[in-house]
């Protein structure tokens, strides 16, 4: 029998580039790889339904659950896994020395409802006591100009948030001291050019994220992968075949960091990371399955429901299919 042409689209990662150049191969299934960023493989999918599978935003993926309006079955393969305490940027003269100081001021985002931007809000109520609510928002585009919505969806409640009108970015308004503190998924050009008015709000940031993950075992998720509902419910067999390709090209990405041959990255020391990534979050750090994310899973499900981003908690066993401990 012929193997079943499926098409995937996700990033070029370490962990996905055995699929695409071959040397992993999905029994049964011949995949067509389609590199995309992973904002652009997202609206692929939750706009056109485009590939028969796809990287997804973990966040938009569980509110979808939630909504009861899923066209989407998932495997849980975390394409993106990324502590996000060093995304919270803050303007040198607004008064931030710790998050509680974030009360009151004025934050920008370019995506309120991504990911990592749900996570750190979580992260900032339940570590600090600091709520979305305590910030008054501006959503636009944080170096470039991007047209505001032109029906700017309902805030939710309690949250007073304003779309930047045309022209305007977000780097622009903190320079000229309009807004406080960024939360940012992206390195803010000012940022990286070392304008002094710019810092992050936790320096420190490995030292924060090490001990948040021992007190929590939260290590956050950012993407999963999902199948259209209607190829799995023609092609059952196509979420197992998936899911131990991706195993499989992770466990290759995997073996060949730890290798004192010769360095497979652009890292003097690349080994001792490793060493102290194992000493800090275990061996198997970038393990896919249910049970080792159980954690990262229910605080995603848990923190977009508490920011008004879904009407329901969605636990962890309603994401996947069963059988993916």
């Amino acid at each position: 029998m012929a193997n079943l042409s499926i098409s995937l689209a996700c990033w070029d990662y370490d962990r996905t580039r055995p699929l695409i150049d071959g040397r992993v191969q999905a029994e049964g299934l011949d995949l067509n790889v389609q590199l995309m960023r992973p904002q652009q493989a997202f609206q692929a999918m939750l706009q056109r339904k485009e590939f028969h599978a796809s990287e997804m935003s973990l966040a938009n993926y569980t509110a979808l659950k939630a909504r009861g309006e899923c066209p989407f079955v998932g495997i849980p393969v975390m394409l993106s896994k990324m502590f996000r305490q060093s995304c919270i940027y803050v303007r040198s003269g607004a008064g931030i020395r710790t998050p509680a100081d974030l009360k009151g001021k004025r934050a920008g985002t370019a995506q309120f409802t991504s990911t990592g931007v749900v996570f750190v809000k979580g992260m900032l109520q339940h570590e600090y006591g600091v709520m979305q609510s305590d910030m008054s928002w501006w959503i636009g585009g944080l170096h470039a100009p991007v047209q505001p919505p032109a029906k700017p969806p309902e805030p939710p409640p309690g949250v007073r948030m304003q779309y930047l009108p045309s022209g305007g970015t977000l780097e622009d308004m903190l320079k000229a001291c309009e807004l406080d503190v960024l939360f940012s998924n992206h390195f803010p050009a000012l940022f990286e050019q070392g304008w002094p008015g710019i810092a992050r709000l936790f320096p420190d940031y490995k030292v924060v994220e090490q001990d948040y993950h021992r007190r929590t075992g939260i290590f956050p998720i950012m993407h999963t992968v999902v199948i259209r509902e209607d190829v799995h419910r023609e092609h059952p067999f196509v979420a197992r075949s998936l899911y131990k390709a991706f195993c499989d090209a992770r466990d290759l990405a995997m073996d060949g960091l730890y290798d004192t041959d010769a360095l497979r990255l652009l890292l003097p020391w690349l080994l001792d990371h490793i060493e102290e990534t194992r000493r800090v979050l275990g061996k198997d750090f970038f393990a896919y399955g249910l049970k080792p994310n159980r954690p990262a899973l229910t605080a995603i499900g848990q923190y977009l429901h508490e920011q008004g981003l879904a009407p329901r908690v969605v636990t962890p066993e309603e994401l996947f299919l069963p059988g993916f401990d």
